[in-house]
């Protein structure tokens, strides 16, 4: 890597150090497949478009994509969510469902209606260009737009899209919250462990106290639990649905099939209500108990590689590794967890991410698959552990011994599609997540080698020593073993 690029990533690690952030910038509402290809570039285009309302000559727009964003967009649908945001249209709220169609009517007509305003002309082959060839230095998920009167180019923007669904216009300061007054402000794991244990609080507790910065308690609660029930029903629709993913892998949806061989068809429910309690009341054996976890994580990741809604958490690529440990927690070993411990689950989690978002990075283009599915699972320990009656030392505990185990995981998708290795990686990762909580619980922190901050620092500079070639290109790994025959990916 240039030296120019390892100096500008460690000032951009530098200034995220000092951001606050909430519980609800790690987990978003979104579409798959990605959130650094996908929802990054959706929200980039959808900002541009905003701050271009007193334009009103516009008639043509393009897009041009660089690094990352360029090499493996085909596959994330980059193009398909770029439209979408220069559209307006919310990808928290955007009915999936009509996405296929909204697309190819797009493309046929080659117009769109730019953040809703009067049509302009927009062709898919000429508008957005894929500059595979160039990496800005900033990031390696670059993109420029370019708003033009006829030939006369109006407005140039270059917007990078930095992991987990953040972006940052380039010149301005990484998205974040650095004014909020927070009363346990934490810059790094050190910082949480002295609040909590100066204050005699739980993570839980302390993320509780943190969140009324930018939230009512009732608003917490309330959009927390709306997040629960977009995990909750992207679970049930991934194992309720059959079929092939797209892309051209011609990969099979497994979720359905493993969900029908260990509930049966016979079982009778109506709808995810009733669903949820069947899940309640199994008794179940090792075995079945990890094909459940497995079966979970398959089934959200599986709606991610279908355009589907997910919880980015923290970020598409890993949307699956905490709904299978949340949904293994209340499901299997707290049948009676309420409301209360799904937001105390989800705050921790999100609590965890903020610190290797702050010190590291959430992006596979960065940092490889340690980044993603790594990050994710430390979260999930971290959450589980406490959840299950552990101290703050052993929940992040169990979020290093999470990390630990998936430092070096390089980032190598087929044809740049999130589907191979990814899916089966979200599995892997639970499974990781609920072993490191199971050891961190019966384990004396107080005789750990290696502290959580030690281990993200770890992560950070693995990041930087690994070739570029693994961070998200498909330009090595398996991505290059297995012949795919897909066209620009």
């Amino acid at each position: 890597m240039p030296i120019l690029h390892n100096i500008i990533l460690k000032m951009t690690s530098e200034k995220r150090y000092e951001q606050r952030i909430s519980v609800f910038d790690m987990l978003k509402i979104g579409v798959g497949p990605s959130s650094s290809h996908t929802l990054g570039p959706w929200l980039a285009s959808k900002k541009w478009v905003e701050a271009l309302q007193n334009h009103t000559k516009i008639n043509k727009v393009k897009v041009i994509l660089y690094g990352s964003l360029a090499k493996t967009g085909k596959g994330h649908g980059t193009d398909i969510a770029i439209a979408m945001g220069l559209t307006g249209a919310d990808p928290k709220t955007f009915d999936t469902s009509i996405l296929n169609d909204t697309i190819d009517k797009l493309k046929q007509n080659k117009q769109l209606l730019l953040g809703g305003q009067p049509k302009i002309t927009f062709d898919f082959s000429n508008d957005i260009i894929f500059n595979r060839k160039e990496t800005l230095p900033y990031h390696s998920n670059a993109m420029k737009l370019q708003a033009f009167c006829d030939d006369i180019l109006l407005d140039e923007s270059i917007y990078y899209s930095v992991g987990g669904g953040f972006v940052v216009k380039h010149g301005q300061t990484v998205e974040g919250r650095e004014t909020a007054k927070l009363p346990y402000p934490c810059n790094c794991t050190e910082d949480l462990l002295k609040h909590c244990l100066d204050n005699n609080l739980s993570i839980f507790e302390m993320v509780w106290a943190n969140e009324q910065a930018w939230r009512t308690e009732n608003q917490i609660e309330k959009d927390l639990f709306e997040i629960w029930e977009v995990i909750k029903h992207c679970v049930y629709k991934g194992c309720h649905t059959q079929g092939h993913l797209p892309g051209g892998l011609n990969v099979k949806r497994r979720a359905h099939s493993m969900h029908q061989q260990l509930l049966g068809q016979a079982t009778d429910y109506k709808n995810v209500i009733e669903w949820f309690e069947i899940l309640r009341a199994l008794q179940l054996d090792f075995a079945k108990t990890l094909k459940w976890i497995s079966c979970f994580a398959f089934a959200v990741n599986e709606e991610n590689a279908a355009f589907g809604r997910v919880v980015t958490a923290p970020t598409n690529g890993a949307a699956g590794v905490i709904p299978a440990v949340l949904m293994y927690y209340i499901c299997f070993c707290n049948k009676q967890a309420t409301k209360k411990e799904v937001i105390q689950f989800l705050c921790i989690a999100a609590e965890i991410g903020t610190f290797f978002k702050k010190k590291a990075t959430i992006s596979a283009a960065m940092g490889g698959c340690q980044a993603e599915i790594g990050v994710s699972s430390a979260m999930a320990a971290a959450a589980l552990t406490e959840c299950m009656g552990g101290s703050v030392q052993q929940a992040m505990m169990a979020a290093e011994i999470a990390m630990e185990h998936h430092l070096g995981l390089t980032c190598d998708p087929i044809g740049g599609l999130v589907q191979v290795p990814c899916i089966e990686r979200n599995s892997m990762g639970a499974i990781k997540a609920i072993t490191a909580a199971n050891i961190a619980l019966s384990s004396d922190p107080a005789s750990a080698k290696v502290s959580l901050d030690e281990v993200i620092e770890t992560m950070w500079e693995t990041a930087q020593d690994m070739h570029t070639k693994y961070k998200e290109t498909s330009e090595g790994g398996l991505a290059i073993k297995v012949p795919v025959g897909l066209a620009e990916c």
